[in-house]
């Protein structure tokens, strides 16, 4: 007797950071209306992105990340709230070197906390942890079994699915850089970190 045994369900997530701004360039925390284009070298970036044509895609609503995902080949992506930037609350606007003027230690502790999935706390008026964590979770569950899909978001979401999906506790991934990742029978795994070509 021939036993046939079902092929094995596999999805390819590939977490796109949105190409270059000018908010990038200073380094600066973004507040939670801002909606910055893409710079030049940012334009030039997103069109050399080289990913699945056939893949389903999904975009933050932000105007960096729709221009990203267009350039990209993908003008039609889905709009995905859940994939939206953290809220930094008085962090936005400001660089590291500013707030560590302003709060001393304060932020490291603000940041630290918005990076665990458990924690309670967070930046003073922005999200905590938890909260943040749970609404990309929830993005992530949605997902189909199979295929291929592709996130274009921000560098906290991206880190967020990261550590949710494969407890990836840091990582550098610049404008335009790219995290793949695969699931099969309930596991993850990371298959590639992909920074961008220079434009």
């Amino acid at each position: 007797m021939r036993v046939c045994l079902g092929q094995r369900l596999t999805l390819t997530l590939s977490l796109v950071r949105h190409a270059a701004t000018a908010p990038n360039a200073q380094r600066r925390y973004p507040h939670a209306d801002e909606d910055a284009p893409l710079s030049p070298e940012g334009r030039a970036v997103a069109a050399g992105l080289r990913l699945p044509l056939h893949a389903t895609a999904h975009t933050s609503p932000s105007l960096r990340t729709r221009e990203t995902a267009e350039l990209a080949g993908f003008p039609h992506a889905i709009a995905a709230p859940a994939l939206a930037e953290a809220a930094f609350g008085i962090m936005a606007g400001q660089t590291w070197a500013e707030l560590e003027a302003q709060f001393g230690e304060g932020p490291r502790g603000w940041i630290d906390a918005l990076s665990n999935p458990e924690s309670e706390s967070g930046p003073p008026e922005g999200e905590t942890g938890r909260a943040f964590h749970a609404r990309i979770q929830n993005w992530l569950t949605e997902l189909p079994q199979d295929g291929d899909v592709i996130a274009f978001t921000h560098a906290g979401p991206l880190l967020a699915a990261l550590r949710l999906c494969v407890s990836l506790g840091a990582a550098e991934i610049a404008p335009g850089g790219v995290a793949v990742l695969k699931r099969a029978e309930g596991h993850w795994w990371l298959r590639e970190l992909r920074q961008a070509a220079p434009p």
